[in-house]
């Protein structure tokens, strides 16, 4: 296949073209978008998912020009297009993982489970979206880190949106005290230091019981409301940390593991 000096010409126009379409097209996309939202309200997920098939659409119809401009690779794709239905079988098995997420990137813009700027718990990562492609979906977590996680999979995980619903977060914390303490004395303590904390929702209910008897503890469970996410994790350190230094001075104990070491040369001794 010979391709002349005028061909590749048409070529680099054709490509140059496309980009340049494409980045106008995006930004005045986006533009409309926001003018767009901020009339009716559209959510930023959809308009940005949108946006960027609508660029896709130009890149793909830069390559079809380029394609056409050659002779030779005309008449091979107008062969390829007789049995396009076993190529789109070979594709869609080597493309799998990749038409999964674009799938799945559409879905969540269409459904929107999540939006861009809800705070989510997935995988035990807790944080909010930061931006939702074709191809994944960006979260910053509270640790400040970028959790990229493809469209694919993030579609068939169990996500808590806190951001959709009632905003106020049901929390809790446990605290080991001893056997021989008193359960009275501690759930005393522990009420009390929900009472003192400014973030616990006062006109909410507010509990401490005892939630099991492990080994070495009796475990008792502080439940309170405070007003979100965010907030449900700095106020139970708060309430970890002052009830731990109001048990010190009340002298209830957090028991630790004891351990009895016996040795083999002491039991034979016994016997």
């Amino acid at each position: 296949m010979q391709v002349d000096i005028h061909t590749i010409i048409l070529i680099l126009v054709i490509a140059i073209a496309t980009f340049v379409v494409a980045r106008i097209i995006n930004r005045l996309v986006l533009r409309y978008f926001r003018v767009v939202s901020e009339k009716l309200n559209v959510e930023e997920t959809t308009y940005a998912v949108t946006r960027q098939l609508i660029v896709a659409l130009v890149y793909l119809a830069g390559v079809i020009l380029i394609v056409y401009s050659i002779p030779e690779l005309k008449s091979i794709s107008t062969a390829l297009l007789a049995g396009a239905g076993v190529a789109g079988i070979v594709i869609g098995f080597a493309a799998k993982s990749t038409l999964s997420n674009l799938i799945s990137g559409i879905s969540i813009a269409v459904f929107s489970p999540f939006r861009i700027g809800d705070v989510l718990t997935i995988r035990d990562e807790y944080g909010a979206v930061e931006d939702i492609t074709l191809r994944h979906t960006v979260i910053k977590t509270w640790e400040n880190k970028r959790l990229i996680i493809p469209n694919g999979i993030i579609s068939d995980e169990a996500i808590v949106n806190w951001t959709i619903g009632d905003l106020p977060v049901y929390w809790h914390v446990n605290f080991g005290i001893a056997y021989d303490a008193d359960i009275d004395i501690a759930r005393s303590i522990i009420l009390d230091e929900l009472d003192k904390h400014p973030d616990v929702m006062r006109d909410q209910d507010r509990k401490a019981e005892v939630v099991g008897l492990s080994d070495f503890a009796v475990d008792v469970r502080a439940k309170f409301w405070v007003r979100d996410r965010p907030t449900a994790w700095s106020t139970g350190c708060d309430i970890r940390e002052s009830v731990k230094k109001r048990f010190d001075m009340e002298g209830v104990e957090i028991p630790f593991p004891y351990r009895t070491i016996v040795y083999k040369k002491d039991m034979e001794q016994r016997k």
